[in-house]
């Protein structure tokens, strides 16, 4: 009989010893154990809580496509995200998620996106001209601003009002630095309950939900037709005919916001982080937009055409991956490469690691955007920016057409003056920016 091998493990004192640390940036401490232990280490983090962090591209791949059926998401997205945001398809499994998937795939589809093209060109042009000129600045709000107005108005085109998007903005994230404390400070549980923190944040997300409903009330009451993703999603129709509740519809746009406007506007301001300590890319850059742009006036053509500049956000995300971590857990016990999995092993990958890891990578730490010229590479089991398998980002060709449209149009407007000093990164529950301070210089 063959002998599993057991998965090393990171003691709970260790844990607590560098917790001040994690809570600030766990990234190093994960690093420093998969360079002592190997691609894959427990983590004790309880007296009978544990983690296993893996950079394991093969078992990722495993998880997510060979054995899907076998994996589902943990609570931290099932029940931690859910309580804030609902039952949408980025929390929901089973069935219900199957259900919701089927539904809405379509209004995700690239001719449905396409009419939304002018809507997302506009917004990005107008947004942009809030980029400061001829002295430092962090660019980071004006790309998070950015990425939210895009999503809010591909959802309710021009009739929602600056006012209802700020609130919607600021409950968003502020819910989500709220999670990311529950996460990070697990011991802390019952004093984010009984001080009224988690109450305070869930109001505010239903005062969203009020704000939400009103809107979908007066558009089912208009007979104006929008082609945005509102009529989409309220046009559409399950097998037996019925449409989409509110309160699951509601659900569903909240999800779009958390997700659909972080993950953008970290991964456009890392690229652009990266253009200033690589010149050499932007004027790459600024050469194809004038050559699209000369070939044609049809958005669309350039986006197919713009193809240095879609590797070059795509070695951003290999970089720096906005969705940073994957979470699974097994119902029922697995193996995998001699390693025992039981049943509700808590599974956490780490798609930064993942990404930079030597074996596969060539100068990992590098910035080289050629390399996805090899298609290979781009849909090889080493690369997650949108996840992969059934569970892969519905909305990903949606943020690649935004964040080309949006690198395009910073490069033909500004040159972005060279810096040097090492790119600074916060990781909440998006791996984000810190600090991110640029200095634009308007082109001529």
């Amino acid at each position: 009989m063959r002998v599993l091998k057991q998965i090393p493990e990171v003691s709970f004192l260790k844990f607590l010893r560098h917790s001040v640390s994690i809570l600030r940036n766990p990234l190093p401490f994960h690093n420093s154990n998969f360079l002592l232990h190997g691609n894959s280490f427990r983590l004790k983090i309880g007296f009978r809580k544990s983690v296993i962090f893996t950079r394991d591209a093969e078992l990722l791949s495993y998880v997510l496509q060979k054995n899907q059926k076998n994996y589902t998401k943990s609570p931290i997205q099932t029940r931690d995200l859910a309580k804030y945001i609902g039952k949408g398809l980025l929390t929901a499994e089973g069935e219900k998620w199957q259900k919701q998937r089927k539904l809405i795939q379509p209004a995700f589809h690239k001719s449905q996106l396409a009419l939304l093209l002018d809507t997302i060109h506009s917004i990005i042009q107008k947004e942009l001209n809030n980029i400061v000129t001829d002295k430092p600045s962090d660019v980071f709000p004006v790309f998070n601003d950015l990425a939210f107005q895009v999503v809010v108005k591909s959802l309710f085109s021009s009739e929602i009002k600056e006012d209802d998007i700020k609130k919607l903005q600021h409950a968003t994230e502020i819910t989500q630095q709220m999670l990311v404390k529950e996460l990070r400070q697990p011991y802390l549980g019952w004093w984010f309950k009984v001080s009224g923190k988690i109450k305070f944040h869930i109001d505010l997300i239903d005062e969203s939900r009020a704000i939400l409903r009103r809107l979908v009330n007066e558009r089912k009451q208009s007979a104006s037709k929008y082609n945005d993703l509102l009529d989409m999603l309220l046009d559409a129709r399950y097998e037996d005919g019925e449409a989409m509740e509110e309160a699951q519809l509601l659900d569903e746009i909240l999800i779009l916001f958390a997700a659909g406007h972080e993950t953008t506007s970290n991964a456009l301001t890392f690229t652009c982080e990266l253009l200033a300590r690589n010149p050499e890319a932007q004027n790459k850059i600024l050469e194809e937009v004038h050559k699209v742009k000369n070939e044609s006036s049809d958005i669309m053509h350039w986006l197919k055409n713009s193809n240095y500049t879609k590797i070059v956000i795509e070695e951003a995300m290999r970089l720096y991956p906005p969705a940073y971590f994957i979470d699974r857990i097994n119902k029922e016990d697995d193996q995998f490469n001699g390693f025992e999995l039981p049943r509700g092993s808590n599974l956490l990958f780490s798609v930064y690691e993942i990404h930079r890891h030597p074996d596969f990578w060539d100068k990992p730490e590098s910035f080289v955007p050629e390399r996805f010229l090899d298609e290979n590479i781009k849909f090889s089991k080493n690369y997650y920016p949108f996840g992969a398998g059934q569970r892969m980002c519905i909305g990903n060709n949606f943020a690649m057409y935004e964040m080309i449209l949006a690198i395009m149009t910073v490069v033909e407007q500004y040159e972005i003056l060279k810096k040097k000093t090492p790119i600074q990164i916060k990781p909440l529950i998006t791996l984000k920016p810190f600090e991110a301070i640029l200095e634009f210089k308007a082109r001529k």
